[in-house]
């Protein structure tokens, strides 16, 4: 079934990658370079079923964005997966203390991310 996507990187090739992954899936995907931009894009648009962030990005970070979207009573309830580099334990715990759904390594494996992606779309 097609979701609406908001995929948030600063990295143009990552952006690429997700968005060809995604649409391959059968999803509508809109992308933001950082946190700054994906609220911009929040605040314009409809809400997506979905937002896909990386953590380590300029202007606003993945843990900024994820506590943002979280403050706004009319995204409290969108699933969020971190899509990142990082791996360590103390991240995962402040990504979901900041209101992170679910986590994903980079590079991630496309039967992977559709799994989680269903997983928190139901």
């Amino acid at each position: 079934m097609s979701k609406t996507i908001l995929t948030v990187d600063d990295s143009p090739s990552m952006r690429m990658l997700l968005r060809s992954t995604l649409v391959e899936q059968g999803h509508d995907v809109h992308e933001a370079e950082d946190g700054i931009a994906a609220l911009e894009w929040l605040s314009a648009n409809d809400k997506p079923d979905l937002m896909i962030t990386d953590i380590n990005m300029p202007r606003m970070d993945g843990f900024g964005l994820v506590e943002a979207v979280r403050a706004k009573s009319v995204h409290r309830d969108m699933p969020i997966l971190v899509l990142t580099t990082e791996s360590s334990d103390e991240k995962k715990a402040r990504a979901r203390a900041a209101g992170a759904t679910g986590w994903i390594v980079k590079p991630f494996d496309p039967v992977k991310l559709a799994s989680a992606i269903r997983r928190v779309t139901v």
